[in-house]
């Protein structure tokens, strides 16, 4: 219900009567009143007049279940959420659902928290995540294909995460394969997919995706390396409306894999957003390592490179890691 009075008070133009949110939930005065108060503790600002109901005047940067399910109303990405105000990986409450949930009951659930103390990166490193600032959050899916089709999903995230932000903020990031949004040559989003499954199905997958907003500074050992939306804009983004038009970018996208089960009907979309498209990159194999053009990606996610003798080769993302020759990028 809270979710739907934030909703309602957000589409209203004037004021919203308390009488009609008592009938349209059949509820007392006195329960959405008290729904109100909380909205206000939470730092809406609502002005409330007698006779006439309520309005709403401004919304803050407010991460919540509330804030994050009236924006994603209609959807199955999100419509439902797990909200925390501190936990230890987002990832891994949604893995322990995931073990401990139904099949397709928990298919979409959002998993966000405002500050993670054990948050992960790809290959077991950490990822900063102070409290106030970023987006942690993950998305928990139960997807009908073969397992071998999952860490595709990670890519399906890459595109969502890269429009949704240049929808809301007016920003172009770009794509270093296979799972970094990356801005100004700096990582400003990162993405980590993992997954339970059998020989023929897939149990879950989770997808976790953290992205730097609001941050005015990093700490120096990674200042080089990190970017945040705020830096490159000037303004104070809000992270719930970043969240949602994520979520809704990925859902276009989820719903054209499972039909074909590959990416080649999003190809096209992932090359334009990859920054390494037609660029000298380091390939670093265990044991080798080469450098070689990078000319896109294939139908299975794999980076196609064209090694310096002119033979081309696949490149798969569990395996190897890519690098630009004079950096990150």
């Amino acid at each position: 219900m809270k979710a739907e009075i934030l909703r309602f008070l957000k589409e209203s133009d004037g004021y919203l009567s308390g009488q009609q949110l008592c009938e349209h939930f059949q509820v007392s005065r006195t329960a959405v009143w008290k729904i109100i108060e909380q909205l206000k503790e939470e730092g809406y600002r609502i002005k409330a007049v007698r006779n006439k109901g309520y309005r709403l005047i401004d919304s803050p940067d407010v991460m919540s279940r509330a804030e994050i399910e009236s924006l994603t109303r209609g959807r199955w990405a999100g419509a439902k959420v797990v909200y925390y105000e501190e936990t230890d990986s987002t990832n891994t409450r949604a893995k322990e659902a995931g073990e401990k949930g139904k099949e397709q009951e928990d298919h979409g659930t959002l998993f966000v928290a405002e500050h993670q103390v054990a948050g992960k990166g790809r290959r077991g490193r950490g990822w900063e995540s102070p409290a106030g600032s970023s987006i942690y959050m993950t998305l928990l899916l139960r997807p009908d294909v073969r397992p071998v089709r999952a860490p595709q999903l990670t890519l399906l995230m890459a595109i969502a995460a890269a429009e949704g932000i240049r929808k809301v903020t007016g920003v172009s990031c770009g794509i270093k394969w296979p799972n970094d949004i990356v801005l100004d040559k700096k990582k400003v989003c990162g993405i980590l997919t993992e997954m339970s499954a059998e020989m023929t199905q897939i149990n879950y997958v989770v997808i976790g995706v953290g992205i730097n907003v609001n941050q005015e500074t990093f700490p120096e050992e990674i200042q080089g390396k990190a970017v945040s939306l705020k830096q490159k804009t000037g303004m104070n983004i809000r992270r719930s409306e970043l969240i949602a038009a994520v979520l809704k970018e990925f859902e276009a996208c989820y719903e054209i894999f499972v039909k074909t089960e590959d990416l080649s009907e999003l190809r096209e979309a992932y090359n334009r957003l990859l920054v390494n498209k037609d660029q000298e990159v380091k390939v670093l194999e265990p044991g080798n390592e080469y450098t070689a053009r990078a000319l896109g990606i294939n139908d299975a996610g794999e980076l196609i490179v064209r090694t310096e003798d002119g033979q081309e080769k696949t490149v798969y993302a569990g395996e190897v890691s890519v690098r630009g020759v004079y950096g990150y990028v």
